[in-house]
């Protein structure tokens, strides 16, 4: 309550400051700077939209170094994005996160690519390169971007075709063998443009992998172009056509225990990793060596047409698809104990249509949006089992039966007994809502903003499983838990309604200086829960119906420019009913949703920049938050006051921006640091699995000639080779044998690039 009363101080004489700063003369390099964002679905300053957003454009991303979304959200406040792989993402605003792979569940955080929803977490990451902007808006967004926006919203933009010819072409290389190549090229005129981009990075492991035939873990080999076709016959028609691919061969992910040594010596989550799956791998999981194989299609086309005074007409058409494998050793051990592998496909279908009004007084849009999607998430699972039951019985005492001191695996020397199974779950998910959007502005100081969606969705779940009984046990299963469908696939389905509102006041002080406020519903779909029992009379469906997420948000701000200086602050309040999370309860391997019951978030965000001069600009941010599951009675002791998984309570960055010319050349640097609090892996809380306070310090800097178009530059991320998790806990954890996940180490090489 302190901080908070602080912080409404803070925010009451900030308030005040437009009437001292009215005299002050405006900084026209600044203005020039102003970013045009579309958050709103109209194109309109940063500083006049009300709420809370952080938009960065394709230059800044070059300027700090950032190549990928994890990068980024170092740099964005109450942003926290943890890339266990390409394959499995954590999206974390404001302490919530979305990641949940099963085809039967909901996000909570939107992606959009080029205007169309892309949540499904298997099929949403992606290269960010050739990119014009990314907005990151905060709170619920469901009137502008869905129903999976429920506590916020990323929208990715790649760069547009334009008229005239033009080209990039540049390449880096650095340790870790890692090297890359990235460009584009531009032609067209200004009736029809073509563009096609692409980036290519490959790196080898950085975790050394002790495993005959395996690949050191965590190496990058990805793969990204995209074509873009502009037919604009007129100004007040244009139409177009993106189409993107997106793949990756990466290698393993290292969950690496801390139970057991390996053949270097004690567990060390920083050590050498000894993870080899198991010599059936392609047979039963699809690939002959841990890693990810993964392709992402994407179609997209947008209509914008003038279709009278005042009168928009936009549509936007998108198909995506996605096929990934990824094979991993989720024991951490030398052992062929727990080899699993997840196959995840599916595809989407967007068309939304959008009439948007633009007067003097009034300013707004109605529409109405379709999307569909078939998902699948496939788990197979591979063991020897005289290898599995020697360490699924290991107690500290007898853990060298699992493996040995000097990491070798005694089980091993028995005859194999091969074990495979499998379970499934499915999901088929139609939503059809109607939005309408409008703001009033009454006086040239007062913008009234009201909007709300109706939205109507089918969901349907399915499940299946084959579990054969153990060989050597002859029980029902080698994995406790799992329950074989007898070739059955148990399906339910429902269907659910919601109106989803949004208020917003924005009060213009000045031109450039606006405070503002907001109050949001937010909504996670509720999850048609299909799994499998058993019973006398043999397997039967298992549905748990977990009711929808509803929050509600509140939010007030400050937006604003003076003379060199600009930035914003807001402060925000949600509550949350029937709040969702994803556990696995052991001896089960399957993750399940429950509902922990209500929850709460307070906190704080903060963005400055500071252009004393043409050639410098400094920039720091900053966040604050403080939310977990409520601590009342009836809520589960085990959740009772937890905080969110993955969620620091302080987050902050800082840098220079420094372009200077120097006689025929320019000189540039960026040197910058990043901070975020301890956080939890998982919800409960474990100390055992929680990652302390991490500043990482990088720097990207070098010279351009010849009109700035060559470029030699320099970068180093996490110069002082700082040790922290990325991940704790995960499939391990089930079993009593918690695996960890190492963090990016010191990077650095060089990069030359060139345009024309």
């Amino acid at each position: 309550m302190r901080r908070l009363s602080l912080l409404a101080i803070l925010l009451s004489s900030t308030t005040a400051l437009p009437a001292f700063a009215q005299g002050v003369p405006t900084n026209e390099a600044l203005r020039e700077d102003e970013i045009i964002v579309t958050a709103q679905k109209r194109e309109e300053r940063q500083i006049d939209v009300p709420l809370t957003i952080t938009a960065v454009t394709g230059t800044r991303l070059r300027e700090i170094g950032v190549n990928d979304l994890d990068e980024l959200s170092n740099y964005v406040p109450g942003l926290n994005i943890q890339e266990q792989s390409a394959n499995n993402p954590g999206i974390v605003i404001r302490g919530i996160t979305s990641d949940s792979g099963s085809a039967q569940q909901g996000a909570r955080v939107t992606l959009y690519y080029n205007g169309v929803d892309i949540s499904r977490s298997r099929g949403s990451y992606q290269d960010i390169f050739d990119m014009e902007r990314i907005e990151v808006v905060k709170g619920p967004q469901a009137t502008l971007f869905g129903t999976a926006s429920a506590v916020g919203a990323i929208s990715l933009i790649s760069a547009r075709p334009e008229d005239g010819f033009s080209g990039e072409l540049g390449g880096t290389y650095g340790n870790f063998n890692q090297h890359s190549a990235t460009g584009f090229i531009n032609a067209g005129s200004e009736k029809v443009a073509g563009r096609v981009a692409f980036a290519y990075k490959k790196r080898d492991g950085y975790v050394n992998n002790l495993a005959a035939g395996q690949d050191d873990l965590y190496a990058q080999d990805q793969f990204g172009t995209r074509g873009s076709l502009r037919f604009k016959p007129s100004d007040a028609f244009t139409a177009d056509l993106i189409l993107t691919y997106d793949r990756q061969r990466n290698s393993g992910t290292p969950f690496i225990s801390l139970t057991y040594p390996t053949a270097s010596g004690a567990p060390n989550a920083f050590g050498d990793a000894a993870l080899g799956g198991t010599p059936n791998a392609l047979r039963d999981l699809g690939l002959s060596k841990l890693g990810l194989k993964r392709d992402v299609y994407d179609a997209n086309l947008t209509v914008n047409w003038d279709i009278a005074d005042d009168w928009v007409l936009t549509m936007v058409n998108g198909y995506r698809k996605f096929d990934s494998l990824e094979v991993f050793d989720a024991d951490g051990t030398a052992a062929e104990y727990l080899e699993f592998a997840e196959l995840a496909q599916g595809d989407q279908f967007n068309q939304e249509t959008r009439f948007s009004y633009n007067s003097d007084k009034f300013r707004g849009s109605f529409g109405f949006n379709y999307f569909h999607e078939n998902g699948v998430q496939n788990v197979p699972f591979s063991t020897n089992e005289n290898t599995f039951f020697a360490c699924l019985t290991a107690t500290a005492a007898t853990r060298a039966q699992c493996v040995a001191p000097d990491g070798s695996v005694p089980a091993a020397a028995k005859p194999r007994i091969d074990y495979r199974s499998f379970f499934e779950n499915q999901g088929r998910n139609t939503s059809y809502s109607m939005f309408a959007d409008g703001t009033w502005i009454p006086t040239p100081s007062l913008e009234i903003t009201a909007g709300v969606r109706v939205q109507i969705e089918k969901r349907l779940s399915g499940f299946q499983a084959g579990v054969p009984r153990s060989g050597l046990t002859g029980g029902a299963s080698v994995v406790p838990g799992q329950v074989d469908t007898a070739g059955q696939t148990f399906k339910s389905e429902d269907s659910y309604a919601d109106v989803l509102p949004r208020f917003n006041l924005l009060y213009k002080f000045s031109d450039n200086f606006n405070a503002y406020a907001t109050v949001s519903k937010g909504r996670r779909s509720a999850i048609v829960n299909v799994s499998a029992r058993s019973t006398s009379g043999g397997p039967v469906a298992n549905i748990s119906p977990v009711l929808e997420e509803v929050l509600w948000n509140y939010e007030l701000g400050v937006k604003g420019t003076m003379g060199i200086l600009s930035g914003s602050i807001g402060v925000y309040y949600l509550t949350y009913d029937n709040f969702q999370v994803s556990i696995i309860i052991p001896p089960s391997i399957v993750g399940v949703t429950q509902s922990a019951g209500t929850a709460t978030n307070k906190g704080v965000e903060a963005e400055v920049n500071v252009r004393p001069t043409s050639w410098l600009t400094m920039f720091a941010n900053g966040a604050y938050i403080d939310g977990g599951i409520d601590n009342r009675a009836d809520i589960a002791a085990n959740f009772r006051g937890a905080k969110f998984r993955l969620q620091p309570d302080y987050q902050a960055s800082a840098g220079l921006i420094i372009d200077a010319p120097l006689g025929n050349v320019n000189v540039f640097a960026t040197p910058s640091i990043t901070y975020r609090s301890k956080l939890y892996f998982e919800t409960p809380n474990l100390e055992a699995r929680s990652q302390g306070p991490v500043t990482l310090v990088n720097i990207v800097g070098g010279v351009r000639f010849a009109d700035n178009r060559y470029e030699i530059s320099a970068f180093a991320r996490n110069i002082f080779n700082s040790r922290y998790l990325l991940d704790a806990g995960n499939t391990g954890g089930a079993f009593g044998i918690p695996s960890f996940i190492p963090g990016e180490p010191r990077f650095y090489g060089l990069k030359m690039s060139a345009k024309f």
